[in-house]
């Protein structure tokens, strides 16, 4: 799918695409205000704006987050497919978790199973490549990597410890 970038001088960047059925979507990017304007160009007339949704930048991370995290997952389960013996599995910190409250790090994880853990999903936000400093809470979805072994040893050592 091609983007088209144009500069909106003074004002930021707008990004427009046209999705498979026909329609032209932008998304204006204002440099100073953090805020985004989502448009959705007229389906008769794709050079005039049909309706537009202005976010604030709050707003916007939480679209992005919400579009942006269920498409990670699946992208890690497509990565599953090309790689035979490779999994990804999803392992929710229950409440009664011994790693509720602590620091990735103080799993050993990866030393003790040989799978990693590549991501956490919190709230419908994906924490990507988390960092060994990085504290689990309850409801806290890791997305775990390796071998069928491998990831039910993590989801095993992160129910029971």
């Amino acid at each position: 799918m091609d983007i088209e970038e144009t500069a909106l001088p003074g004002i930021g960047l707008r990004h427009d695409f046209q999705t498979r059925g026909g329609r032209r979507v932008g998304v204006v990017s204002h440099h100073h205000h953090g805020r985004r304007d989502i448009v959705l160009y007229d389906a008769q007339d794709s050079d005039a704006v049909g309706e537009c949704v202005t976010l604030t930048a709050e707003e916007s991370d939480i679209l992005s987050e919400l579009l942006g995290a269920p498409r990670f997952v699946e992208k890690l389960a497509d990565i599953s497919k090309v790689f035979a013996g490779l999994v990804g599995e999803q392992i929710t910190i229950t409440p009664g978790s011994p790693f509720a409250g602590r620091l990735l790090g103080d799993t050993q994880a990866r030393t003790r199973t040989g799978a990693s853990i590549v991501a956490v999903v919190r709230d419908h936000i994906v924490q990507a490549s988390p960092r060994p400093d990085f504290q689990f809470e309850a409801g806290d979805i890791v997305v775990v990597v390796g071998t069928p072994e491998n990831t039910a040893s993590v989801a095993t050592l992160l129910r029971t410890g």
